[in-house]
C-alpha cells in the first residue's frame, strides 16, 4: 500500500486544533483551536470525503487516535449527516496507532504498533491495497518523513495564519525535496497540494 499524510496546516504552518482546542491543548496555553471550520467550500468538502473513502487502513499517532476515537468512533450516523464517507471508513477498515502506552484500545478495528515502528510500517504498506493514511499525527508524520517512509504528502492549507500553536515541520529538522502530483484552489482559499518526496534538495555551490 502507498503511505499517504493527509494535514489541514495554516499559512505558517500550524496544523494543531484545527477543529478544536482539546483540554490538553488549552493547558498549555493554546486557544486558537476550530481555525480551519467552515473554511473551505463543497469541492474541498467533497475532496475530503473522496479521500477518506479511498482508504484502506488508517494509521495514527497516540494523540489524534485518542482524539478521533472518542469523536468519530463515538458518534453515529445521524451526528454526520455530510460526512458518512468518513465517518464510515473510520469506523469499519482497519485503524493503526504508533503508542508505547496504549495496551487495550476501544475502538474497533484497532491494533496498537509499540515495537519496532520502522518495521511495522514497512510490514503494512507491504500489504495488498491501495492506500494507508495517515490524518493529523504531527509527531508521527514528521518521523516518517524523517525516516523515508512517505510515498505522498497531501497539505489542506487553509488561508488563514495562526501566530500560535505546534508547526508540522520543526525548526530544525531534515531537509526533503518535493515533487508536485496536483494542485487546485477553491472559492474560499483553500489549498490542496500533494507532494512525493523526492531526495533532498539541491543547493549551489557557493562563490
Amino acid at each position: 500500500m502507498k503511505l499517504r499524510t493527509v494535514t489541514q496546516v495554516t499559512l505558517d504552518g500550524v496544523m494543531q486544533g484545527n477543529g478544536g482546542a482539546t483540554e490538553e491543548d488549552r493547558r498549555s496555553g493554546f486557544d486558537r483551536g476550530g481555525w480551519a471550520l467552515g473554511l473551505g467550500d463543497a469541492s474541498t468538502h467533497a475532496h475530503i470525503n473522496e479521500t477518506y473513502e479511498r482508504a484502506d487502513a488508517f494509521l495514527f499517532g497516540r494523540h489524534t487516535y485518542d482524539v478521533f476515537a472518542g469523536s468519530w468512533g463515538s458518534w453515529d450516523a445521524d451526528q454526520v449527516r455530510g460526512w458518512e464517507s468518513v465517518w464510515r471508513p473510520l469506523n469499519t477498515r482497519p485503524k493503526y496507532v504508533a503508542s508505547t502506552t496504549l495496551t487495550s484500545p476501544q475502538w474497533e478495528g484497532t491494533t496498537v504498533l509499540s515495537g519496532d515502528l520502522a518495521a511495522a510500517v514497512a510490514d503494512l504498506k507491504a500489504q495488498p491495497g491501495g492506500e494507508v493514511q495517515v490524518h493529523g499525527s504531527g509527531a508521527l508524520v514528521r518521523w516518517l518523513l524523517a525516516n523515508g517512509l512517505v510515498d505522498e504528502l497531501e497539505l489542506l492549507v487553509v488561508p488563514v495564519i495562526l501566530g500560535q500553536g505546534t508547526r508540522l515541520f520543526p525548526q530544525d529538522g531534515p531537509d526533503i525535496a518535493l515533487e508536485l502530483l496536483d494542485s487546485q484552489i477553491d472559492s474560499k482559499g483553500v489549498t490542496i497540494q500533494v507532494f512525493r518526496p523526492n531526495g533532498r534538495p539541491q543547493y549551489p555551490a557557493a562563490r
